[in-house]
């Protein structure tokens, strides 16, 4: 049994009517993978705008394995210190994660949130020393238009994602940098210029999909 957990944040947890890419990641492994699989995690809701709480199980279709450690808000900052446990507990062989947008919005700057990296990866490997991790930098975003130095924050970041993911990367427990969507538009993919639409979901899926199939041979190419 290989277990995936998806980490993140509100473009992961998703809000009530979604479906979210975890779903999209779901089906792909379901048609592609060839043995047993499971999505594990803490958490299973999905954001309730209406009372700003994570508290939803309205999701546009239910029936799926709807594990996941995302929150609304939540970042590298915030993931760090619960990793460690989630992975523990839940036994994760694969983390999916998609942080650090919310981290340079509001909390820490580009080399802070790089540090939070770093700890997050201990963290994981002191629970459980052979997980994989396939990270994805941070994607195109609304405020990056329009917020010069938030822009340049990101691209400093996603720089030092890369670095520290190299710098730590090992063969028992290695660590892959998930190339963005090639075709991700704020305008086609959003429905808010950040959080994914239908469209922006499957590209988020696919991401994480051919980089896993490309370089640890899981799955296959994703196709929508």
């Amino acid at each position: 049994m290989l277990r995936f957990m998806p980490v993140g944040d509100s473009m992961t947890i998703g809000s009530a009517g979604e479906h979210t890419w975890r779903y999209r990641m779901w089906q792909h492994l379901r048609e592609t993978y060839g043995g047993p699989f499971a999505l594990v995690g803490p958490r299973e809701t999905l954001h309730d705008k209406a009372t700003d709480a994570p508290t939803s199980y309205e999701y546009a279709d239910p029936d799926f394995p709807r594990a996941h450690l995302a929150g609304w808000g939540e970042g590298w900052v915030h993931m760090a210190p619960l990793i460690g446990e989630a992975v523990r507990t839940h036994r994760a062989d694969v983390l999916l994660v998609s942080l650090g947008l919310i981290d340079l919005g509001f909390y820490t700057n580009a080399e802070q949130t790089a540090d939070n990296v770093r700890a997050f990866v201990e963290e994981a490997r002191s629970a459980r020393p052979r997980v994989r991790m396939a990270v994805l930098p941070v994607i195109p975003n609304i405020r990056a238009t329009t917020d010069e130095p938030f822009a340049a924050q990101v691209t400093l970041f996603n720089e030092l994602l890369a670095k520290t993911l190299a710098d730590l990367d090992e063969p028992r427990s290695p660590l892959l940098l998930v190339s963005p969507p090639p075709s991700y538009d704020i305008h086609l993919d959003t429905y808010d210029g950040t959080h994914p639409n239908a469209s922006g979901e499957h590209k988020i899926a696919a991401a994480f999909a051919d980089a896993m199939h490309q370089a640890w041979d899981i799955g296959a190419p994703y196709a929508e």
